[in-house]
C-alpha cells in the first residue's frame, strides 16, 4: 500500500445504415449490426471484453529522475492507487536506495473524486519535487512544492490562466514556469483542445505566454521574458543567470514554426536574439560551462513531435553547428551532461535509440538501440541523473504495455510492474523493408493472435501515422490491438516524411504530398502481401489527422483498399489553408500560400479526384477541432454522397483535435472495428473459409 504526503455483446458486422449522417455529438447512434453466426464468434474474443481489459493497463504520463539518482518520480493514471481519481493523474516517488522501499504518492488532490497532477520537476538537491495540480477551485492549475523530507506540500502561485513547464533553477532558489495571463487566457487550449466558440465580431488580440520566476522561499513571481514573445520552451543556464527562450510573436498557436531562439537575463528580463533557423527548433539545452546551447532543428509538423538534426548554437554570438549532418536518424531530445558529451534521443529506422554526440568533433557513439519505445513521457528521451549513467525511462513495445525501469542506460530494470500480467492480444511482430522510387523504406506488422493455417488468409488495415513529421515506433498502441484481437493484421508504414532515416526522408515528401507518400504505402501493401497470410481483397487504411489526410487521399487514387476510416482528415487544402488556425505549418511544406500557388494546393487535394472513390468511407472528426475543423470531414461526406458512395460521418461534441471524453474515444473504436468488419468480414477458421461475399 503507497503512502501519501499531501496536504492537513460480440459486435461483429453486417448491414449498417451507411448513408446516416451522425452529428449529434456524444450520443451518436450505433449502425444496425447483425451477428455472423457462431464460427466467427468462436474465434474473435467480445470487442467489448477486449477494449475494458485494454483500458485497465496503467498509463503513464512522465518519468523524472532524482540529479543524485536517489529517487525516481513519475506521473500515472488509470492505476489502482488512483483509487477516487477515475479519469485523473497522480504523482508516486520512489526511494532508489531502500530495497524495500514503497511507491509514496505526492499529493494536494485529498478527497477529490477527480484530479491531475503533473509536469515533475526535480530541486538540484534531489530533496524537493515540483509539480502542478489542479486541486482547489475550479480546476486551475498552480505550482507547488514537496519536500521529501518530510513536511507538508506547500502551494507557490496564484495565477489566473493556463500554467505549464516548470523549471528548477540550478542554485535552488526558484522555479521558472510558463504562463498565460490576461484577456482570453481561459480559452487558450493549445492547437490540439477544443477551440472556444466565436461569435461577434472576431477579435484579432492573442494571449502572450511569457515566462515567470517563482519564489521557492514565498512564492512571490516575476515576468521575465517580453510581452510580445509566445514562449514554447524554456531552459535555465547553469549559472541561473540566463533563460534560453524558444519563441515568436503571437498568435502562439500558429507560429511556433517560425520560433526563434532567445536569451533571456532572468533579473533584468533583457531578451538576445541567438539564432533564427530554417527549419523548426526544440530542446533548447545548455552546455555545462553555459557558453553554447543545443537544440534540435528540422522539418516539425507538429509541436512536441521533435526531429532533426543536433544544431549548437554559441551563446556570445557566431555561426551555429549542425553536429550531426547526414544522421540516417532522427534527434528527438537532447541532454548536455558534460563538456564533451550529449546524450539524444532519436529513432532510426522504426526503434528507439540512445546515442552520445561529442559537441566539438561531431563524432556519434550508439548507447542503446532497440525494438521498443523508451521515453520519459513523450518523445524518445532518457532522464539521467548528474552522473550521466544512471537513468529512467518508460518502456513499452506493440506486445508490452508501459512500466517505469531504472538502470545505467540499456541495463535497466523494472521499479514498477503495474502492467507486467496484461495479455496482448496479438502474434508476432516483424519489422518490414523495402524499395519505393530508390528509397529504402521500412515499416511494421503486427499479426493477429491466431495466424491463418493453410491457404486461408486474413484482413489487414493499414494504419498511417499522422504528422506526416513523425515515424512509428513498436509501442503500445490499443487501436491496434482491438483490430489484431478481432483478427486483422495491421500494417504501419513509415512512408517518405516520416522520422527515423534522417533529414532528407523527412524532407522528401515536400511539395508533393499524397504521391510519393502513397506509392510509399502500397509498395509496402505488397512487400507485405507477398510474404504474409494476408488477403490482397480484405485491404483496409485507416489514420488520423495527416494520416486522415492519407486515407481520404488513398480511396480517391486506387481501389485496392475495400474499407476506410480517415479520422480528423484534410479534404481540401485550399479551403483548409483559410479555415485553420495553424496555417504556418503549411509553408515549409508547400513552399507558398495557397494564395499564391493554388494550384499547388489543389493537386494534392482528395476532393480533386473525389470522383474516383468507389471505397466505403467512415468519417470520424472532432466538433471544435482548429488543427484540422471539422469542415473538412463535411466536405469530402457531401461529396461522397453526392456521388453515391457509402460513407458515414460522425461529429464529437466538444472535442478538439484528439478525442478526450472516454465514451467518444471508445465509440470511435467500436465504430472503426464494425466499419472494416462490414466490409472486410473475417473469413476463415482453422484453414476454412465462411462463404460471406465482399460488399
Amino acid at each position: 500500500m503507497a503512502r501519501i504526503i499531501g496536504l492537513g455483446a460480440v459486435l461483429l458486422g453486417a448491414r449498417p445504415v451507411f448513408a446516416q449522417q451522425d452529428v449529434t455529438g456524444g450520443d451518436v447512434r450505433r449502425a444496425d449490426v447483425a451477428l455472423r453466426g457462431a464460427v466467427a464468434q468462436a474465434v474473435r474474443p467480445p470487442f467489448d471484453s477486449v477494449y475494458e481489459a485494454l483500458q485497465r493497463t496503467v498509463r503513464f504520463r512522465q518519468v523524472a529522475l532524482s540529479p543524485n539518482g536517489k529517487r525516481v518520480a513519475w506521473v500515472e493514471s488509470g492505476s489502482p492507487q488512483a483509487g477516487a481519481n477515475p479519469g485523473g493523474s497522480l504523482i508516486q516517488v520512489l526511494d532508489l536506495t531502500e530495497s524495500e522501499a514503497k511507491p509514496v504518492r505526492v499529493t494536494v488532490c485529498m478527497g477529490q473524486h477527480s484530479c491531475n497532477e503533473s509536469s515533475l520537476a526535480w530541486s538540484p538537491d534531489g530533496r524537493k519535487l515540483a509539480f502542478l495540480s489542479e486541486a482547489g477551485l475550479g480546476g486551475q492549475v498552480q505550482l507547488y512544492v514537496a519536500d521529501l523530507s518530510g513536511g507538508p506540500v506547500r502551494k507557490l502561485t496564484s495565477f489566473k490562466g493556463p500554467l505549464s513547464s516548470p523549471r528548477w533553477a540550478p542554485d535552488g532558489d526558484s522555479v521558472a514556469v510558463l504562463v498565460i495571463e490576461g484577456e482570453g487566457a481561459e480559452h487558450a487550449k493549445g492547437p490540439t483542445g477544443p477551440a472556444s466558440r466565436e461569435t461577434g465580431v472576431v477579435q484579432e488580440s492573442h494571449p502572450v505566454r511569457r515566462v515567470a520566476v517563482v519564489s521557492v522561499e514565498d512564492g512571490s513571481h516575476r515576468l521575465v521574458s517580453p510581452e510580445g514573445l509566445f514562449v514554447y520552451e524554456h531552459a535555465w543556464s547553469p549559472d541561473s543567470e540566463q533563460l534560453a527562450i524558444t519563441a515568436a510573436s503571437p498568435p502562439g498557436d500558429a507560429n511556433w514554426w517560425v520560433a526563434k531562439l532567445h536569451a533571456v537575463d532572468a533579473k533584468s528580463g533583457r531578451t538576445r536574439l541567438l539564432y533564427t533557423p530554417r527549419w523548426q527548433l526544440a530542446e533548447p539545452t545548455w552546455s555545462p560551462d553555459g557558453k553554447h546551447l543545443a537544440v534540435i532543428e528540422g522539418l516539425m509538423s507538429d509541436q512536441g513531435s521533435n526531429g532533426g538534426d543536433i544544431t549548437v548554437v554559441p551563446v556570445a554570438g557566431g555561426k551555429a553547428r549542425n553536429l550531426t549532418p547526414g544522421l540516417k536518424a532522427t534527434a528527438t531530445s537532447l541532454e548536455w551532461v558534460a563538456p564533451g558529451r550529449l546524450v539524444f534521443g532519436a529513432q532510426v529506422q522504426g526503434e528507439s535509440a540512445l546515442a552520445a554526440v561529442d559537441p566539438v568533433k561531431g563524432a556519434v557513439t550508439v548507447l542503446w538501440k532497440g525494438p521498443e519505445r523508451v521515453s520519459t513521457g513523450g518523445v524518445v528521451g532518457v532522464s539521467l541523473a548528474q552522473d550521466g549513467v544512471t537513468s529512467a525511462v518508460l518502456r513499452d513495445s506493440f506486445t508490452r504495455a508501459p512500466d517505469v525501469w531504472v538502470g545505467p542506460v540499456g541495463e535497466w530494470k523494472p521499479v514498477t510492474r503495474y502492467n507486467a500480467e496484461t495479455q496482448v492480444p496479438a502474434g508476432p511482430v516483424r519489422s518490414v523493408t523495402w524499395k519505393s522510387d530508390g528509397r529504402d523504406v521500412q515499416g511494421w506488422l503486427l499479426a493477429p493472435p491466431t495466424a491463418p493455417v493453410g491457404s486461408a488468409r486474413a484482413p489487414m488495415v493499414t494504419m498511417i501515422h499522422g504528422g506526416p513529421a513523425s515515424g512509428v515506433m513498436p509501442s503500445f498502441n490499443p487501436q491496434a490491438l482491438l483490430l489484431t484481437s478481432q483478427g486483422y493484421y495491421v500494417f504501419f508504414p513509415n512512408a517518405r516524411g516520416s522520422f527515423g532515416q534522417g533529414a532528407d526522408f523527412v524532407q522528401a515528401n515536400r511539395r508533393d504530398f499524397g504521391y510519393g507518400d502513397l506509392r510509399d504505402v502500397m509498395a509496402g501493401v505488397d512487400t507485405v502481401l507477398a510474404s504474409a497470410p494476408v488477403d490482397p481483397a480484405r485491404l483496409g487504411v485507416t489514420g488520423w489527422s495527416y494520416g486522415g489526410y492519407m486515407t481520404m487521399w488513398a480511396v480517391t487514387q486506387t481501389q485496392r483498399f475495400r474499407a476506410a476510416v480517415a479520422g480528423a482528415g484534410i479534404s481540401n487544402w485550399q479551403s483548409y489553408y483559410g479555415t485553420n488556425r495553424i496555417d504556418t505549418w503549411m509553408l515549409p511544406y508547400f513552399g507558398a500560400s495557397v494564395y499564391d500557388d493554388p494550384d499547388l494546393y489543389s493537386r494534392s487535394s482528395p476532393i480533386s479526384f473525389v470522383k474516383l472513390a468507389r471505397t466505403p468511407t467512415l468519417l470520424l472528426h472532432g466538433e471544435r477541432d482548429v488543427e484540422v475543423p471539422a469542415s473538412q470531414s463535411y466536405e469530402f461526406f457531401k461529396a461522397l454522397k453526392a456521388l453515391g458512395q457509402k460513407t458515414q460521418l460522425v461529429i464529437y461534441a466538444d472535442e478538439g483535435h484528439g478525442l478526450r471524453k472516454p465514451d467518444h474515444a471508445k465509440d470511435r473504436a467500436k465504430r472503426t472495428v464494425e466499419w472494416f468488419d462490414t466490409h472486410l468480414p473475417p473469413l476463415h477458421l482453422n484453414g476454412a473459409k465462411v462463404a460471406t461475399p465482399l460488399r
